[in-house]
């Protein structure tokens, strides 16, 4: 039996990298998309692949059961949960459709759907999911001076990052994998879908983000970290959050109490 893989935002960008590089290395495929008419030139210029197109909104909750149904029906390798939307602006800007929308692409949708196929992917004793953040999970501290404002997109990519590395340990010794994979600025359509002109910003390929996030996954980390160069940089973020969750106590700190 081939290697089965799910990608969600297959019909561009990092999605439709993951589908082509996939395709290459023997997949067979279940690519989700909003646009029908993407995923049927995929399926048309590759032939001798099997692809299964699925026209889903992962904005909606109708199109998240109706893919969160196949990934627990279907005996899948791999689930990309890559879907996304950018809506950059200010929280007292965000018109509450987008910000719903937002949340439900990338906190509810990647949550079920690794939910419905990890079940599965456990009786098997194998299986990968990827979970695409970015490094903005990591800029909440950066003051006013960062800008775009963007605290809802940057709080789904922390869940996303917070997600899987409690779900990678729920999963040890099971034989599934969990990767969150945190590429910086890519050369996609995303960007120019908010009306942000990126172009002479020095940006990522998508082909290098699936090459880190499947080298990732050989070398087992669990966040990849695909343009940092010392990965010791987030093992030091890392052990730090560690560090201020161990040095927590019932006792009020002293700098709460009355002087």
């Amino acid at each position: 039996m081939n290697k089965l893989a799910l990608v969600t935002g297959a019909t561009s960008g990092i999605g439709e990298a993951f589908a082509e590089r996939l395709a290459t290395d023997g997949y067979d495929l279940i690519l989700v998309g909003r646009r029908k008419d993407r995923l049927e030139e995929f399926a048309a210029a590759h032939p001798g692949v099997f692809v299964r197109s699925v026209v889903a909104d992962l904005s909606t909750d109708t199109g998240v059961d109706t893919v969160a149904e196949i990934c627990a029906a279907e005996p899948l390798t791999m689930l990309v949960n890559n879907a996304g939307v950018a809506h950059y602006m200010p929280l007292a800007e965000l018109p509450a459709d987008k910000a719903r929308e937002l949340v439900h692409v990338k906190v509810v949708a990647p949550t079920l759907l690794a939910r419905a196929a990890v079940a599965g992917m456990q009786e098997r004793g194998e299986g990968q999911i990827v979970n695409v953040a970015g490094m903005i999970a990591f800029s909440g501290p950066a003051d006013k001076s960062v800008m775009p404002r963007r605290a809802v997109y940057a709080g789904t990519l922390a869940h996303l990052v917070a997600l899987s590395q409690t779900l990678g340990a729920e999963l040890a010794d099971t034989g599934v994998q969990v990767q969150v994979l945190c590429p910086g600025v890519v050369a996609t359509e995303f960007h120019s879908r908010q009306g942000l002109d990126l172009s002479a910003v020095p940006r990522m390929t998508p082909e290098d983000v699936v090459t880190a996030s499947l080298r990732g996954l050989e070398l087992g980390e669990v966040v990849c970290a695909p343009g940092v160069e010392d990965a010791g940089l987030l093992d030091a973020v890392f052990r730090a959050g560690l560090a201020a969750f161990g040095g927590q106590s019932p006792r009020l700190a002293s700098r709460y109490r009355d002087a």
